[in-house]
């Protein structure tokens, strides 16, 4: 969850929507998003709204406790609950990010599910993930997630090499998350995912590669790969801007992408967006393709947001003040936006185009046909889909995706 929330019309206290966000909604997928703000340590590069222990001491009292925190985000699965009212859906996905979920007990994690299952029902093939630090999981942490319903995992190993790691200031060892992948296999998990990043100040083309060889050496099914983003901010812009590490570089960006797309499709895995590639349709991320394709989706927790149907809003930042709302019977919304029908068919170009089977010719307006029609002639858009009348991004186009994407939403 980015920690800057933006503007936006006040959320009802008891957190209703419109009628309009409710027609339909027996048509759309629900996922649940639960968000658990605690890390042990800040990373360098992070600007998610996450906190340390020493950053909440005094700021919240009890109310920011990581204690109790799976009975208060419980408390709003129940408010999601009143609020989408007769809604029949059962969930069909649910991933626990953070933060580090895996700083809360394995039963913690496992009661936030459950709460959900005894509220709303999980379809018999849900998808349920949680991400995990590589150090705070061991076999038996894993085996409870396992049996308490949990069937997807994502590892946060970022680079295979000391050097790089220590730049982003992550504090795992490197193997432990190629253990992880092991330890998951064994506990019973069907699907687990590897997170990695490139352009690293200090990162070469030889570590780059060591990591995407240690990361499908280790049998995941998943992979995403992200360019490393340096916010304002955080302490990584901080040490560029002293001069300490060099800058990121675009180039090198889109060289290391290239030797991800080559070794990753060597071995298997097929992109199926920009960042995200998977052995099969089966080893998708159907919980981020929810995001990417506009379904309905609540967030749960401090900074969370929620989209139902074109009605997006999300949560106060703090988690005691996120507790506080809760506890008085309070929304803890903190804004939120109806999107307009230009608003959602932007969107839709934006997130769709990133996908392997792109976005419908027929959202563009006459100028973004246009642009379209160019991006075809410069190789940026696939042929054979583009008769078909679907925008697909070539090799090429992926490197120039936001690019491509500005062009074809005039």
């Amino acid at each position: 969850m980015p920690s800057a929330l933006p503007d936006g019309e006040p959320v009802p206290e008891d957190g209703s929507l419109p009628d309009s966000a409710l027609r339909g909604a027996a048509e759309r997928p629900l996922g649940f998003y639960l968000h658990v703000p605690y890390c042990a340590t800040r990373c360098g590069y992070c600007d998610f709204n996450t906190y340390t222990a020493t950053e909440l001491r005094g700021t919240g009292g009890v109310l920011a406790s990581r204690d109790n925190y799976a009975e208060t985000l419980a408390d709003e699965v129940r408010l999601a609950r009143k609020v989408l009212g007769d809604d029949p859906r059962e969930v069909r996905t649910v991933f626990v990010g953070g933060g580090t979920p895996t700083l809360l007990a394995a039963d913690d994690l496992v009661r936030m599910l459950t709460v959900i299952r005894q509220e709303f029902g999980l379809a018999p093939d849900a998808e349920v993930t949680t991400e995990a630090n590589p150090e705070s999981v061991d076999p038996g942490y894993l085996e409870t997630l396992r049996a308490g319903g949990f069937n997807r995992i994502s590892f946060g190993m970022q680079s295979a090499r000391r050097h790089v790691l220590d730049v982003l200031d992550r504090t795992h060892t490197p193997g432990r998350p190629e253990a992880c992948v092991a330890e998951a296999r064994a506990a019973g998990f069907g699907h687990v995912n590897l997170d990695l990043i490139y352009g690293t100040p200090g990162e070469s083309d030889d570590d780059w590669r060591a990591s995407l060889d240690a990361a499908l050496g280790a049998g995941p099914d998943h992979v995403s790969a992200y360019a490393l983003i340096v916010e304002e901010g955080t302490q990584l812009a901080r040490r560029i801007r002293r001069g300490e590490v060099p800058p990121t570089d675009d180039d090198v960006h889109a060289d290391r992408y290239l030797i991800a797309e080559e070794a990753l499709s060597a071995a298997g895995h097929q992109w199926y967006e920009v960042s995200n590639w998977a052995t099969g349709e089966a080893a998708r991320c159907l919980h981020n393709e929810l995001y990417w394709r506009g379904a309905d989706w609540w967030g749960a927790g401090p900074g969370a947001h929620s989209h139902v149907g074109g009605v997006r809003w999300w949560n106060v930042k703090h988690p005691g003040a996120y507790a506080a709302a809760l506890a008085a019977g309070r929304s803890p919304g903190a804004g939120r936006e109806l999107l307009t029908a230009e608003d959602r068919r932007v969107e839709r170009i934006l997130l769709e185009l990133r996908l392997r089977e792109g976005c419908p010719l027929d959202l563009l307006r006459p100028a973004g046909a246009e642009a379209a029609a160019r991006a075809l002639a410069d190789g940026l858009l696939e042929a054979e889909p583009y008769a078909g009348g679907r925008a697909v991004l070539t090799l090429r186009g992926r490197l120039l995706a936001d690019a491509v994407v500005r062009d074809l939403v005039d």
